[in-house]
């Protein structure tokens, strides 16, 4: 029997489980297509072996929490013409949408060697993620939506709208990625106080669906880039935030 431990140490073979687990449970909870599938297992390998296996357990919580989202009360989304297409089930679009930034933060941790900055950078770009997600698939059935730009009331479901519904969900989802950041913290090797960093990370999350929200009004609507473009501006905003934010005060 050929002893894999001779070629991998634990963390790879860690990295290399949850990879597995990750596109199973992908496949058979149909959160992504095959493309998607695909997608994610390049994200994943990139995050876990370039970076660290804490950094894709905080993605795959996203990606559940993100499905779950994205399927609630699906079949009123469908009726007014605002549900993710493919019936929910994302693509490598998606994917790499949401997880290119975190693998361009695992390639310089990998070619750059230790800095300090990384995992906060890496939890604080999936926050953004998570907060939009939830912000758009929970806040998109609450008439009371008002585009960010001048606050006129607007359809449900428009890019750049925020209502009291989408606000609380990009909190929660926020919120939810720092918790599972701080839990991780210590495997991961971060030594940021755990305060701080729930504070920091929840507060870039939101503030980052901020951000995918006003490109959403101002460049998309206007048809200059695509959702999927939107969406990986915020996160790169978000990872932007968090290395400031490394450097002027951590």
């Amino acid at each position: 029997m050929v002893d894999v431990s001779a070629f991998l140490n634990e963390d790879q073979m860690i990295s290399l489980a949850l990879v597995a687990a990750l596109l199973m449970i992908s496949k058979l909870r149909d959160m992504l297509d095959y493309s998607g599938l695909m997608a994610a297992m390049a994200v994943g390998l990139a995050v876990s072996l370039l970076g660290h296996w804490t950094w894709l357990v905080i993605l795959i919580i996203f990606l559940i929490v993100g499905s779950l989202a994205t399927k609630w009360r699906f079949e009123e989304k469908q009726a007014l013409s605002i549900q993710e297409a493919n019936e929910g089930v994302r693509s490598w679009r998606n994917v790499t949408a949401n997880g290119a930034t975190a693998s361009i933060i695992a390639f310089c941790s990998w070619y750059f060697g230790e800095a300090d900055w990384y995992y906060l950078a890496t939890a604080s770009c999936v926050a953004v993620a998570a907060s939009d997600t939830l912000a758009s698939e929970i806040g998109s059935l609450d008439p009371r939506t008002r585009s960010i730009i001048n606050l006129e009331a607007v359809p449900p479901g428009t890019n750049g709208g925020m209502s009291p519904t989408g606000t609380a969900a990009a909190l929660f989802g926020a919120v939810l990625i720092a918790v599972v950041a701080v839990l991780m913290a210590p495997t991961a090797g971060d030594s940021t106080d755990s305060a701080t960093l729930l504070v920091v990370v929840t507060t870039i999350g939101w503030l980052g669906c901020q951000v995918d929200s006003v490109l959403g009004a101002l460049l998309e609507n206007e048809g200059y880039i695509g959702k999927h473009t939107v969406n990986f501006l915020a996160t790169l905003s978000g990872a932007v935030m968090a290395v400031y934010v490394a450097f002027k005060f951590l």
